[in-house]
């Protein structure tokens, strides 16, 4: 297949698996201000607590399986072998969720004084509810990604979407639940849309267990437990450091800021949903390495473009999606946090040469680098600088993973990326945005500055031949 074609079925199925997601940023987004205005900042720091906890446990739970998945259905060829593949995965997936969610039922009390969210357990049921919720709905839309029917992924994912958006406005507008509300209409989409896809996959769900399958699964994916679990740290454990040197309110700053900034995370999200699957249906390595170097610089180009909005526009996003001057401080944190999200998709571009290669094993090392990092600059930066401090580490840390697992992924999968135009995409954006913020410009000149990135990057020599003369037909100004 031409290179051409492979940018097409990548874009497509990326565009159609972030329909959900857009939805979801966008509807996340315009109800930030509701969310500010019945929770105060403490109540929306425990929110983020709960989140980071359930989070962890799902890792922790689904021991690698849920990554070890989309290697296995691949490689499998026969369409029985693929069944036992999914029956597999799903029974194990369920046994470990229900387990999860007995737990927390269990020590909900215990649990909720550890994490600091005070002497109501009823936070820490719901969490646990939501753990089972989404890991097993997680499973079941993983079919629609490796059967590429993003269309259908679309639909489950606008439909929880929309149920939840309802559910939490319900519980957190009407009924005044606080922070227990938000947590339970967070999951009560996922849960309606989960026992829909039961009842669609009933004929594929029948009970088969193969135990040599299962191991060998475990055997690549919990590798990437210790892995996930720094990924997990990285994303995360900041919260706890703001908790513990700043208080809860600091913590809901910083929260503001992070779903800001997590308009990058929708790319995210889009992409690495289409990603796995795509990559490893790829069976030729020639093509499948070009692919891959093609992927990353054109990924990294539009991520920083994003993050270049996200930065030089962030005082007008945090008036805007903010309901009072509580909150106005998040924009100080917005390109650190956006350019963070734009590093890691460059991230995990770069991981799937291990998962090709089925070198899993030190996967760990590069994330535990990165979080061991961004430890460290927590302990030293949050109590001078508070959530301004946690961005900073969170941008550190992921170019810390960047650069580890490009060390790692070369030596066991080789690809000749184009890192003289990763580091232009990236520059420029960075450039651009520093110009913004320390000149302090207004808004019609900040626009102008994000809408200049193409043109600085033909400038810097960021385009091939052939992309000038696509982009001249286009832009005679080119």
């Amino acid at each position: 297949m031409s290179l051409a074609f492979q940018m097409r079925r990548l874009a497509r199925h990326s565009a159609v698996y972030g329909v959900g997601g857009l939805v979801s940023r966008i509807l996340a987004t315009l109800l930030l201000p509701l969310y500010t205005h019945y929770l105060p900042p403490n109540a929306f720091g425990r929110v983020e607590i709960i989140t980071a906890a359930t989070a962890v446990l799902a890792i922790v739970l689904q021991m690698g399986v849920s990554s070890a998945f989309f290697r296995f259905y691949f490689d499998a060829k026969q369409p029985a072998e693929k069944l036992t593949v999914v029956r597999t995965s799903f029974w194990f997936t369920m046994a470990m969720a229900t387990l999860g969610l007995v737990l927390g039922l269990a020590f909900a009390a215990p649990l909720a004084h550890w994490l600091g969210l005070g002497h109501d357990p009823w936070l820490v049921r719901a969490g646990a509810v939501g753990l089972w919720a989404q890991t097993n709905y997680q499973q079941l839309t993983n079919l629609f990604r490796v059967e590429e029917r993003s269309t259908a992924f679309a639909i489950a994912s606008v439909t929880n979407v929309v149920v939840t958006v309802a559910a939490m406005v319900l519980f957190v507008a009407d009924f005044h639940w606080g922070a227990i509300g938000l947590v339970v209409g967070n999951f009560t989409g996922t849960l309606a849309v989960y026992v829909a896809l039961l009842v669609y996959r009933t004929e594929q769900l029948g009970l088969e267990w193969d135990r040599d399958l299962l191991r060998g699964m475990q055997k690549f994916g919990l590798p990437l437990v210790p892995s996930a679990l720094a990924l997990w740290a990285i994303n995360f454990v900041d919260r706890e450091f703001i908790v513990w040197f700043k208080g809860l309110g600091e913590a809901g700053v910083y929260s503001a800021a992070v779903k800001i900034a997590s308009v990058i995370t929708f790319v995210m999200i889009a992409f690495r949903t289409a990603w796995p699957a795509f990559a490893y249906s790829i069976e030729d390595d020639r093509e499948a390495k070009r692919t891959y170097a093609f992927v990353l610089t054109y990924l990294l180009a539009f991520a920083s473009w994003v993050a270049l909005a996200l930065g030089a526009l962030a005082p007008w996003w945090t008036r805007l999606l903010t309901g009072g001057p509580h909150y106005l401080r998040a924009e100080k944190g917005i390109a650190l946090l956006a350019f963070a999200g734009a590093i890691y998709a460059g991230y995990t571009v770069l991981a799937i040469g291990s998962g090709r290669a089925r070198r899993t094993q030190l996967n760990w090392v590069v994330t535990g680098a990165g979080a061991l990092a961004n430890v460290a600059l927590n302990f030293w930066l949050i109590p001078r600088w508070g959530m301004v401090g946690a961005s900073i580490s969170t941008l550190a840390a992921y170019v810390v993973l960047f650069a580890g697992m490009t060390l790692y992924a070369q030596h066991v999968y080789p690809v000749a990326y184009q890192w003289r135009r990763v580091g232009s995409a990236v520059g420029v954006a960075v450039a651009l945005n520093v110009a913004a913020r320390a000149g302090h410009l207004s808004l019609a000149p900040s626009l102008l500055v994000v809408a200049a990135y193409p043109l600085g990057l033909a400038l810097v020599g960021f385009y091939l031949p052939v992309e000038r003369a696509r982009i001249r037909r286009l832009v005679p100004i080119f």
